[in-house]
């Protein structure tokens, strides 16, 4: 009877749901891998029902999308630095972290993975790139205007492939310069003054 007297009871508690789901899917991917993840377990981890589950995402690659969208958006905003180099040098660095060290970051790397062999998860990504948002941003302020010499979806990629190539493939993160690739990246891409 409690909830539905008051109007505004049902709201934070879906909210509070939500969130709960969202928390438990990174846990579990991490702990578990990503084919061994299930809507029915993620329900169980958050304390809600599949039903509320179901509520606002059709599969766990949803709801593994947005949780670590979201911890990417916080933890890839970097604050701006005096020069090109050093922003886009300080993204790296943020990149190699969350790629690395975060559990949201471990989860995007096993979307990234099951997107190799599974068209609705391949196509899941095109659709939400929180990666490649956060890379044009940076490389916005450090290559303002026409300063910038290829078109953007390009200059993401020539930012962040190399640092996907290297942790994707297992390659040692702390053998990574940031700074030197930084300054690769703003020798191919910036506009000839």
């Amino acid at each position: 009877m409690g909830g539905s007297e008051h109007g505004k009871v049902g709201r934070p508690r879906s909210e509070e749901a939500r969130t709960a789901v969202l928390h438990a899917v990174d846990d579990l991917v991490v702990e578990l891998g990503y084919s061994a993840v299930t809507i029915k377990g993620i329900a169980e981890r958050a304390g809600v029902s599949r039903q509320t589950v179901y509520r606002w995402w059709s599969t766990k690659a949803e709801i593994l999308l947005e949780a670590s969208a979201t911890d990417a958006r916080h933890e890839l905003d970097v604050p701006p630095q005096p020069d090109p180099a050093a922003d886009l040098a300080a993204y790296l660095e943020a990149l190699v972290a969350f790629l690395t060290t975060s559990d949201a970051g471990a989860a995007y790397r096993a979307l990234v993975g099951e997107a190799q062999h599974d068209t609705a998860v391949r196509d899941l990504l095109r659709g939400t790139d929180p990666i490649g948002a956060g890379a044009a941003a940076v490389i916005a302020r450090a290559l303002p205007g026409d300063a910038l010499a290829v078109p953007m979806p390009q200059a993401t990629a020539l930012l962040v492939g190399p640092v996907f190539f290297w942790v994707l493939s297992g390659r040692e993160p702390g053998a990574l310069r940031p700074r030197e690739l930084a300054a690769d990246f703003l020798r191919l891409a910036s506009a000839p003054s």
